[in-house]
């Protein structure tokens, strides 16, 4: 097993190289860009952006405009017309495009392998603070979204295999269908509309993760205040994740039960319970396990953008996503590898699990 870890730990390494690069070479071909945006804030409204690069990269404000409309340099980018073409190679030195691609890259990964991971462009701060400030909200709604869901998909499941065609069956199935056919978002706008002051009543809030006096309140006052504003969110994001994990959890304990071994068991006269938690359970398990990292992933970093929005939840979803449209890059490559890094950890997780949970599996028999 230990030889097997090391292989898998081995091939993360190119498996995040190969990931950066493919992201690297499209967001060079993306239209936009960091340069652009300060360009079309200076030409146009000039945003808060602005001012900060002004402050930390040099005098950018004076000569601006010192070029004329024909300067092949400032005409590199788009909008840049008429701008000094010293101003746009600060711009340039400013955001790291001074350098050749390869060198940006090559730094990048370098930096990156030690956790660096640099400043916003846009923002008064480091990525990695940025990013640890906004991990409370996707941790609170991916981890309470995971447990709920298995919590309730499992024993759910089970119960429908076991009574597989009976009215419990069908009502239960008429329920998931329902539930996995209505949008995440939709049912969070329903759920507002009904209990957060919609039309109906203000039984929950309708933002953020805590009260505003969250400081002033007792232990157990702030744990209630913040169940009491995680349960409309929570409940939005369970409802499709709980149906998908229950038809799946019914539809593996079926194939199991209708194998002969089933058939054997019960034929020494051990008990259904015995049968069902002691053979047919750590079989079943097995597809439930091999979809947990997809569902961790998505829980924990890139399902919850819609949420976050109606809910008003400043989490890394949003973060990734407001990122991606201001092309603040090192928000966006750092969001990624992160993902992508955890990702690959979870499954390798996930493989150990499985030896867990059936003994007969070896991964050391077996080639990566």
């Amino acid at each position: 097993m230990l030889a097997y870890i090391v292989r898998r730990l081995a091939l993360m390494v190119p498996t995040i190289i190969g990931i950066m690069l493919i992201s690297f070479i499209v967001v060079q071909f993306a239209p936009g860009g960091p340069v652009e945006r300060v360009i079309s804030q200076i030409t146009g409204e000039g945003t808060d952006a602005t001012a900060r690069i002004s402050g930390s990269g040099g005098d950018f404000g004076g000569g601006a405009r010192g070029a004329q409309a024909g300067d092949p340099t400032a005409s590199k980018y788009r909008g840049a017309q008429g701008l000094d073409p010293a101003f746009i190679k600060e711009l340039e030195k400013q955001f790291g495009f001074d350098k050749p691609a390869y060198e940006r890259f090559g730094k990048m990964l370098w930096d990156y392998a030690r956790f660096d991971f640099g400043r916003s462009y846009f923002r008064d701060i480091s990525v990695i603070d940025l990013i640890l400030e906004k991990m409370p909200v996707s941790i609170s709604l991916g981890l309470w979204m995971t447990l709920l869901t298995y919590a309730i998909s499992i024993p759910l499941g089970i119960a429908k295999a076991v009574r597989d065609g009976s009215r419990f069956d069908m009502w239960t199935s008429a329920v998931i269908i329902v539930g996995y056919a209505i949008p995440s978002f939709l049912f969070a706008i329903l759920l507002i509309i009904l209990f957060a002051g919609g039309s109906f009543f203000s039984w929950f809030p309708l933002r953020g993760l805590t009260s505003d006096n969250w400081d002033q309140m007792s232990l157990g006052a702030k744990i209630l205040d913040y169940f009491w504003h995680l349960a409309l969110p929570i409940i939005s994001m369970v409802l499709g994740a709980f149906a998908t994990m229950a038809l799946l959890t019914k539809n593996s304990f079926l194939d199991e039960i209708r194998k002969q071994y089933v058939v054997t068991a019960r034929m020494k006269g051990l008990s259904e319970r015995s049968v069902l938690y002691r053979h047919v359970f750590r079989n079943a398990m097995l597809i439930i396990i091999a979809g947990f990292p997809g569902a961790f992933v998505a829980a924990f970093f890139s399902g919850s953008l819609l949420i976050e929005t109606i809910f008003s939840l400043d989490g890394l979803g949003l973060l990734g996503f407001e990122s991606v449209l201001n092309r603040d890059y090192p928000v966006v490559f750092a969001n990624l590898y992160i993902f992508s890094l955890v990702g690959l950890v979870v499954n390798l997780i996930s493989d150990l699990t499985y030896t867990w949970v059936d003994p007969r599996i070896d991964f050391d028999t077996r080639d990566v």
